[in-house]
Order: C-alpha cells, then sequence, then structure tokens
C-alpha cells in the first residue's frame, strides 16, 4: 500500500527529472524554501499542497498517484490468504492465470466462456487480493515481479497438484515444441543451486519471450505450459526397496 512517504519520494524524483530545485518549487508555490523543506521533510501535506506541487511540476494528480503506485516493490509471492481467494473462485483462477500472461480483457472472454460483466468482477476481485491493479478501460498493471511464484504448499499448488498434475503429465509430450525429459543423478550438495539458478533462468526467458511475442498475430503464436522442478528424491517404489 502507497503510503506519504512513496508520495514524497515521488515528487523528489518529479523534481529532478524536470530539474527544479526546492527554491523553484516554493518559488512556483509562493511559499518559503525552508517552509517546502520542512513539508516534504515531515511528508505532511494537504491534497491542496498536493495539487499546488502537481500545478508547479505541470502533472495531472492522476499520474503522479500513478507513478506512486508504479514504484511499489513487486511482489516475488502470495500471502496464504491471497492464494486461498484465488482458488475459491474457478473463474476467478483462471482469470488470475490470464493476467499472469498478460492477457486482455477481449482476449479472455474471446477465448473462454465469460461474459464482459464476469470477466470485470474478476478482475475487480484480483485488485482488491494486491495482483493487479485495475485501471480505466479495464486495462490493468500486473504487480507481480518477473521472479513471482506460487507458494511451495500453499492452496494454489495444493490444488494444481489435485487437480492438474495428472492431466498434465498423462499427454504424449510427442509434438512440435513439446518434450519431457526426466534425468537422475547424484551432485555436489553445493553446485545443486546452481543448476536450479539456471532453471529459473530458463524459466524467465520464457516469461519474457512471452510478453515480446504478445505484438504477434494470435495464429502466430500457441500456448504452452512449461514446469520445471529439481528436489531431492526417489520414487516411493524403490524407497520402500532399500534396506
Amino acid at each position: 500500500m502507497s503510503t506519504t512517504t512513496d508520495l514524497v519520494l515521488a515528487v523528489k524524483k518529479e523534481l529532478k527529472s524536470a530539474q527544479m530545485t526546492y527554491a523553484d518549487l516554493a518559488q512556483a508555490m509562493g511559499m518559503a524554501e525552508s517552509s517546502v523543506k520542512r513539508m516534504l521533510a515531515k511528508g505532511d501535506m494537504s491534497l491542496s499542497r498536493v495539487d499546488a506541487i502537481c500545478r508547479a511540476l505541470k502533472l495531472d494528480f492522476a499520474d503522479l498517484a500513478r507513478r506512486v503506485a508504479d514504484a511499489q516493490p513487486l511482489l516475488r509471492e502470495m500471502t496464504q490468504e491471497q492464494e486461498r481467494a484465488v482458488v475459491a473462485d474457478k473463474k476467478l483462477l483462471l482469470v488470475a492465470i490470464c493476467v499472469l500472461s498478460q492477457w486482455t480483457l477481449e482476449q479472455i472472454t474471446t477465448a473462454y466462456r465469460m461474459t464482459e460483466a464476469e470477466c470485470v468482477r474478476c478482475l475487480a476481485q484480483l485488485d482488491r487480493i494486491g495482483i493487479i491493479e485495475l485501471r480505466p478501460l479495464n486495462r490493468y498493471r500486473l504487480k507481480l515481479a518477473k521472479t513471482f511464484r506460487w507458494r511451495p504448499h500453499g492452496p494454489v499448488m495444493n490444488y494444481f497438484r489435485d487437480h492438474a498434475v495428472l492431466d498434465y503429465f498423462s499427454g504424449g509430450f510427442d509434438g512440435s515444441g513439446e518434450g519431457l525429459m526426466l534425468v537422475h543423478g547424484s551432485v555436489s550438495r553445493t553446485l545443486a543451486p546452481m543448476f536450479l539458478e539456471r532453471l529459473q533462468r530458463v524459466a524467465q526467458d520464457f516469461a519474457q519471450q512471452h510478453q515480446t511475442d504478445q505484438k504477434l498475430a494470435a495464429k502466430d503464436r500457441e500456448g504452452y505450459t512449461l514446469v520445471l522442478a529439481m528436489r531431492s528424491w526417489e520414487f516411493e517404489a524403490f524407497g520402500q526397496l532399500r534396506r
């Protein structure tokens, strides 16, 4: 959630971008420079003061508010409560997965049996949960970092373990651009994190390519689901044979 401190930081950034000093701002607002410095130091600003600052910077209040929101740290992981809210409604979960892929409202309603009103309701709920920031004309800003992942034992991953894992791995993986590899080996414990980091980079490359290819026509794109995993594990049937 944005705070007064975030607002002050945004104002200072805009001042620097406009090459304005505190003295310049004070003159534009009809205040003493010391008063402006004190106001920004304490973060004690009325709405009329914020409006005056925006006029001095030739900036709309809405633009300033949006820049404050854009500067907020992105989520790398949701809370249990956030994930529980997402999986409580199948359509909400669907829209959540779609916004992770930066789908538009039109793309979602075209691909799935959802009315525009249902989709907008889901977007508004995702805004309340904190996954997106809903903007005019049903556009949105994703509030999740590129390194975002579902909680390993959270409601969403548990849902997919119960309802999607068998469906996913029952496929042949023999189509164009498909493949399934199972590699087992014993490696140094100090090197294992290095392999996991490589897998994370592959996932980030895949996510970045998705963003880049959104400019292509729909007929030139295909939906893929990439699953990467690495853990210290032994098949249960083998474990039962251990001495």
